[in-house]
């Protein structure tokens, strides 16, 4: 301390920093370095491009989850490979209750990114090739802000003028006029998750597969930021969940498969605008060259999408309370939805044993998921 108060001084006669100041901004960029970051993805492939493009990312930790279907003798350098055989001699009684041959085998990586110390968790699959200039912006900062209370808003139209929407987007907005394409003020505001876009064969709906099919390179635009009530579908396919908000990575295991992000994500946003928390999304980092999808059965998987989009977010949104915890606010939800048949009640039960293994990680606490500021 007797060193550093030596140094305190006002700006210097040239105007510049003082010592302090200077060693401050050092001091910040040294826990960034040390932050841990983690990559999850879960496979039924032999190591693909993306897999092995994630590995060689500096700075992060990459863990792969098997599932029944993945090679026996998968394996890939610099990667934490987490097999069926290892998931089914797990002591965790929460474990079991997870479905085999299902999307929601990722939530044991999460959970291992967590036991080990993560501060951010990044979501990807196994047919998203990074650029190399992939990250993602700091969780606080300015950025531009899209006005509060819009309702749905088809963030995609800010990053391109081709028509073409996010899967999850209410079928009956998708028509809508609002000007998406300028730009919007700036606000410093408090980021809970960053989704990324993908270039190629972006997140959408069988409708538009069936319909257009076109692919899309989208606009090197810089980051916006969804005000409170102005809700995008988000998937987990390009996406950053920062440590406050890890309980809410939960995947709905008894929902369709092409439902189970998109319903993680509109559950989220309410959730995050209690905690005092925003979803942004930042131009395509990823360029995706998109496994086989039969797109008939993706419609088909698809239809709770369609349904019961605007339903969940409305739902979720009574059932939230800035004085709660994050923890809350998500078991509050899902009862919601399970009132309105959206999720059944086995749903709860894993839930439940989602939050149960959290807790005895150590995460979260009342104290990490209160309302912030």
């Amino acid at each position: 301390m007797i060193l550093l108060a030596s140094h305190v001084r006002g700006n210097d006669e040239n105007g510049r920093f003082s010592t302090f100041y200077e060693l401050v901004k050092f001091v910040c960029k040294i826990q960034v370095i040390i932050m841990k970051k983690f990559i999850v993805i879960t496979t039924i492939n032999p190591p693909t491009k993306s897999v092995k493009a994630f590995s060689d990312k500096q700075d992060y930790h990459l863990i792969v989850v098997g599932d029944k279907k993945t090679p026996a003798n998968w394996n890939s350098p610099n990667t934490e490979f987490i097999s069926e055989r290892e998931q089914e001699r797990s002591d965790s009684k929460w474990i079991r209750y997870l479905p085999w041959n299902h999307y929601c085998r990722k939530m044991v990586g999460y959970l291992s990114a967590i036991e080990q110390g993560a501060h951010i968790i990044i979501d990807t699959d196994d047919d998203n090739i990074p650029y190399v200039e992939w990250d993602f912006p700091d969780f606080e900062g300015a950025f531009e802000t899209i006005p509060e209370n819009g309702g749905f808003f088809n963030v995609y139209n800010h990053f391109t003028k081709q028509k073409i929407w996010p899967r999850g987007f209410p079928l009956n907005r998708i028509n809508d006029q609002s000007d998406t394409s300028g730009s919007f003020p700036e606000t410093r505001i408090p980021i809970g998750v960053w989704q990324g876009l993908a270039d190629g064969e972006p997140d959408v709906d069988a409708i538009y597969r069936l319909t257009n099919n076109g692919s899309c390179i989208f606009e090197d635009k810089g980051p916006v930021v969804l005000s409170r009530k102005t809700v995008c579908p988000f998937n987990s396919q390009n996406t950053a969940y920062r440590k406050e908000l890890f309980p809410l990575l939960y995947l709905p295991a008894y929902v369709t498969f092409r439902f189970t992000d998109i319903l993680r994500g509109l559950v989220a946003q309410p959730i995050m605008w209690a905690a005092g928390y925003h979803l942004g999304f930042t131009r395509a980092t990823v360029f995706q060259e998109r496994n086989y999808h039969n797109y008939m059965k993706d419609f088909e998987s698809e239809i709770p999408c369609y349904l019961h989009a605007e339903k969940v977010v409305e739902s979720c949104f009574k059932a939230t309370r800035a004085k709660n915890s994050v923890v809350d606010n998500l078991f509050n939800s899902y009862v919601e939805l399970l009132k309105h048949k959206i999720v059944e009640g086995n749903e709860i039960k894993l839930l439940t044993a989602w939050l149960e293994e959290l807790q005895s990680l150590g995460h979260p606490s009342d104290k990490d998921t209160k309302q912030k500021g």
